[in-house]
């Protein structure tokens, strides 16, 4: 699915673009609309993919990252800059997600996977060639990761994706969520075991189903 906001970025970029970025802050904060711009385009990929999987659909998580930029823009003046800025647009991303979440229907069927996208490699079985049949393998868990995400609480869902998906330190997942870390490794440590509870009896009722139509 070629979706606008899938920039390939890497993830050290962070650190090798922290001045430009600081820059970038600087001059968006003092309403130079190019370079807020600029700053979208460093961190878009980043907010849609952390929409997506909180909400669990494009549609949901395009209406989020919009509201997330448009939160961004209004509050950027008061940013910290002593504050890793990622840490605090993680920190909007999250509560938009939190707050649309609420607003819409909580229906499991709303989530779908990312397709084509390589952030849940924890999750996913490697392929070494891209057969067929591998490519349908790989869709059919990344469907069956996103049903179980979708039946996690918001705040283990949230910790998940930090700490798995987005590569976070526990600590910088517990800045991030407000929390301790030891809630947070707590909280990581319950979502990773409903995952693979929800996964196990997924492929089990899934072998019965075919099982039956034989």
């Amino acid at each position: 699915m070629a979706l606008a906001v899938e920039i390939q970025l890497q993830v050290a970029a962070t650190s090798q673009n922290q001045t430009p970025l600081t820059d970038l802050i600087e001059r968006a904060a003092s309403g130079d609309t190019a370079a807020f711009e600029q700053i979208m385009i460093h961190s878009q990929h980043r907010v849609m993919a952390m929409t997506w999987r909180m909400l669990g659909n494009e549609a949901d998580a395009r209406d989020a990252s919009q509201e997330v930029f448009l939160k961004v823009y209004r509050y950027l003046g008061r940013f910290d800059q002593n504050q890793d800025f990622f840490a605090w647009l993680y920190t909007i991303t999250l509560n938009v997600c939190r707050d649309i979440g609420r607003q819409r229907s909580t229906n499991n069927d709303r989530f779908k996977p990312i397709i084509g996208d390589v952030g849940d490699k924890a999750y996913e079985i490697h392929a070494d060639q891209a057969d067929a049949e591998q490519v349908s393998i790989l869709s059919q868990q990344r469907e069956m990761i996103a049903k179980a995400m979708a039946m996690l609480p918001q705040k283990e869902r949230a910790a998940i994706v930090l700490r798995d998906v987005e590569g976070l330190s526990t600590d910088e997942v517990a800045r991030i969520l407000n929390s301790s870390s030891t809630t947070v490794r707590s909280q990581i440590s319950s979502a990773r075991k409903k995952i693979k509870i929800y996964c196990d009896q997924y492929v089990k009722n899934k072998r019965r189903r075919t099982t039956d139509e034989l």
